[in-house]
């Protein structure tokens, strides 16, 4: 590929997963908070519950090193990250499509409550912004490469920050994802199945991260593991 053709590439796949994400934002907000018509809730939960495993798995999979090794073989080392978030994006954006209302609300919220579960949201959602800016963000979106005009090269060991929220806990941005889905209100079970789902997955990706992290960082990990205690709320996991 080209130095312009995996420019544009890059910087399509970064475009992507920022509409990803707008979407997302869009639907949970919006669309996932209108009440289901009566139907059947086993059958869309079901198909829920599959749609977003597809996602899961991916992530899951691309982020082994066998599969990244095997990976290597195909696609060049500064097209790899964008090749992830191409497929990744394109993946979340058919959840967030394809999600299923389900019939029911779990709870209502009113009053001080409701503003006190909208300010929760509002700072989940400023976890999440604040952690991604403290990481780099350049190479979330894909587009750290070892090519001029595509952001910050990455060069030198592996380091683990440990300031501002990667302080607090070793995944902040999960932890700011946990605000964000489950301060909803009303919770209809169209929203509550969406955050059970995805923050199932995150429960069981996080120690498989943190593995593949460990193995593969000489020891910066385990040096910031012990800084750093919590994984996700700070005094309790």
């Amino acid at each position: 590929m080209t130095p312009v053709l995996a420019r544009l590439f890059s910087w399509t796949g970064a475009l992507l997963f920022l509409v990803s994400l707008a979407y997302f934002l869009v639907g949970y907000l919006i669309t996932f908070g209108a009440e289901a018509p009566a139907g059947s809730a086993a059958g869309a939960t079901a198909w829920n519950v599959a749609l977003f495993t597809v996602f899961a798995l991916h992530h899951s999979v691309f982020a082994r090193e066998p599969v990244r090794r095997w990976m290597a073989r195909g696609v060049s080392p500064g097209l790899e990250r964008p090749f992830y978030v191409w497929l990744a994006s394109l993946l979340f954006l058919l959840v967030c499509m394809g999600w299923r209302p389900v019939p029911g609300v779990a709870w209502h919220a009113e009053g001080l409550t409701l503003w006190a579960l909208r300010g929760v949201q509002v700072a989940g959602l400023w976890l999440t912004v604040r952690s991604a800016i403290a990481i780099d963000v350049w190479e979330l979106a894909g587009l750290t490469r070892q090519a001029p005009g595509l952001g910050p090269q990455a060069t030198g060991p592996a380091e683990f920050k440990t300031r501002g929220p990667y302080g607090w806990v070793r995944h902040p941005i999960y932890a700011g994802w946990f605000l964000l889905v489950w301060a909803a209100a009303p919770m209809t079970m169209t929203r509550l199945v969406f955050a059970a789902v995805s923050c199932a997955y995150l429960l069981a990706a996080m120690p498989l991260e943190e593995r593949t992290l460990r193995a593969s960082s000489a020891g910066a990990y385990d040096r910031y593991m012990a800084a750093v205690r919590w994984r996700l709320v700070p005094r309790v996991y």
